[in-house]
């Protein structure tokens, strides 16, 4: 399959290296880094998003918020400047549903489809190839996309109508942003009180409160490694999109509200390009304790 692939951030370039290994044609844009080490595996590079969507049966976008994905879809040069009947636009970036509807909708004029897709997992699940991917769209659409989408995935769920993926994602980063609240509340707990942290942590692991994200981001705070796998600047961003949406519903997200508040105050002390393990500086501030040197 001829893919057109823009967004070759921290998870999109592994996604993109999945998809060539499954054996797909890749249509990168030109001139980044990224793209020039997909290009040395086989990709192609052109120069705006309409090229790509010109050359591609199927394009696919990571970038980071709404603005980006308006832009590069129906901007100067976008994709919509391509947009064809048999032609798909699967948006894999975490953007707020109203803005995947208006997308979708403009497309839907030129006979192109469209799916809002976004995923979870993380910069090492895209580089394994196992993100969750919750999309949204018609059924049938999503049915002939699938085994596309599992090329980069080890789920790929359809939710609903296009909207549909957003919202779902939105919900997934309420729930990532407090558990990773509630880690930290525990972990720092744990070492005020003279327990040894990461005991604490093996013996919860496989009961009850044990998750995901613990096994992801405890390690993470116990050593003190905040590198990137996604930033507290983004999901700052998710949750301003999630409470956006919550205004819009009328579901109430006070929690999710606090979490937002306690990220922007790492964020201020220069935290927001750190990875959302680093939300437990907060409580270290608070605390007047320190799991690492650094922290």
């Amino acid at each position: 399959m001829k893919i057109g692939f823009i967004g070759l951030g921290i998870m999109g370039r592994p996604m993109a290296g999945n998809l060539l290994k499954a054996g797909h044609s890749l249509f990168v844009i030109a001139g980044r880094g990224a793209a020039d080490e997909l290009s040395s595996l086989g990709a192609k590079e052109v120069a705006e998003p309409a090229d790509a969507a010109r050359e591609a049966d199927i394009v696919i976008t990571m970038l980071p918020d709404s603005p980006d994905v308006r832009h590069v879809a129906l901007g100067p040069g976008g994709i919509i400047e391509a947009a064809a009947p048999g032609k798909v636009l699967i948006d894999m970036s975490s953007i707020a549903p109203l803005v995947s509807r208006e997308i979708a909708e403009c497309l839907a004029a030129r006979g192109m489809g469209m799916l809002d897709a976004p995923v979870s997992g993380g910069e090492p699940k895209a580089v394994d190839g196992t993100i969750a991917v919750m999309a949204g769209g018609d059924r049938q659409l999503f049915d002939s996309c699938y085994e596309i989408m599992t090329s980069m995935a080890g789920s790929v769920t359809h939710v609903g109508e296009i909207g549909a993926g957003s919202t779902a994602k939105l919900c997934n980063q309420v729930i990532v942003a407090l558990n990773i609240s509630a880690l930290s509340e525990a972990l720092v707990l744990a070492k005020k009180s003279g327990v040894n942290p990461e005991l604490v942590y093996k013996a919860i692991r496989g009961g009850l409160a044990g998750s995901a994200v613990m096994d992801a981001k405890a390690p993470m705070m116990l050593e003190g490694n905040f590198e990137p796998g996604f930033r507290i600047d983004l999901h700052i961003k998710d949750l301003a999109n999630a409470l956006e949406t919550s205004g819009e519903v009328g579901a109430p997200l006070p929690l999710a509200a606090q979490a937002m508040e306690i990220m922007k105050s790492v964020q201020q002390d220069g935290g927001g390009i750190e990875d959302h393990a680093g939300l437990i500086k907060f409580y270290e501030k608070l605390s007047s304790t320190r799991f690492s040197p650094d922290s």
